[in-house]
């Protein structure tokens, strides 16, 4: 039975081991025009040589893909085209500086071209709390846009009213009727006036017996903004700003 057994697993691979596998594989074409139908060591040769040009063919198409995507991204610039560096993160947001009203004074400042509001010119952007900036400048209040392309811009404002006995009544009675809260968003470009991107209001009207009214005005937006721009932040009612640094701040991120 051992023989037997012996001598039947050799004859099951006896049409391997008869010749070089790679002569059967390189004469394809010949053994598949002759006839080798009943001949079932010839038929196993055949099919085996065809499963191996069919997995060397596609790991060769493989390779081939994989270089031509690699030449796509390394050819060089023709001539004309700025050549791209690597992408930057280009991201910004500032943060309030203080939540004390009586230092605003230094911090908001009437818009020097024509527009509406105080514009907020100093926000906190020194990695404390929240705030940072990475690839772009912050001048004067203003965010200086690094590169062109789209950018999605926000921003909220935070406005607090508290009672203090020292405040003079005619202020207690103007804040304490209703009053028209607005933020605005400006592009200042090479252009003699700002150009407004958003606007957002409400108006409130804070009851005699609570003890402090707050509001806060958020918005955002996608816009397409050219490299030098600048972008900055501007208010109503200046006088009831609360800069909290977790309430009131301001940022842009570059997304295509």
């Amino acid at each position: 039975l051992l023989q037997l057994q012996d001598s039947y697993s050799k004859s099951g691979i006896a049409c391997l081991t008869g010749e070089e596998i790679g002569n059967s594989i390189q004469n394809l074409d010949l053994i598949e025009s002759e006839d080798r139908e009943a001949d079932p060591c010839w038929q196993v040769k055949w099919h085996l040589g065809k499963l191996i040009k069919k997995m060397m063919s596609r790991s060769y198409e493989e390779n081939i893909s994989a270089i031509n995507v690699e030449r796509t991204l390394t050819l060089p610039h023709t001539e004309g085209q700025q050549p791209r560096g690597p992408s930057r993160r280009i991201a910004a947001h500032l943060t309030g500086s203080s939540s004390r009203r009586s230092s605003l004074s230094s911090r908001i400042n009437p818009l020097p071209r024509r527009g509406n509001g105080h514009k907020i010119n100093n926000w906190e952007s020194s990695r404390k709390g929240h705030s940072f900036l990475y690839n772009v400048e912050l001048r004067n209040g203003e965010l200086v846009i690094p590169q062109t392309g789209f950018y999605y811009i926000y921003s909220q404002i935070y406005f607090r009213f508290r009672e203090d006995e020292n405040e003079d009544s005619d202020l207690l009675g103007q804040i304490r009727n209703p009053k028209q809260l607005v933020q605005y968003v400006y592009k200042l470009t090479n252009y003699p006036e700002p150009i407004l991107l958003m606007k957002s209001a409400r108006t409130s009207c804070w009851s005699k017996k609570a003890e402090y009214g707050l509001y806060s005005i958020y918005q955002g937006g996608v816009f397409q903004l050219k490299r030098e721009d600048r972008i900055f932040v501007s208010v109503s009612n200046s006088d009831i700003v609360d800069m909290d640094k977790e309430a009131s701040f301001f940022g842009a991120f570059m997304i295509s």
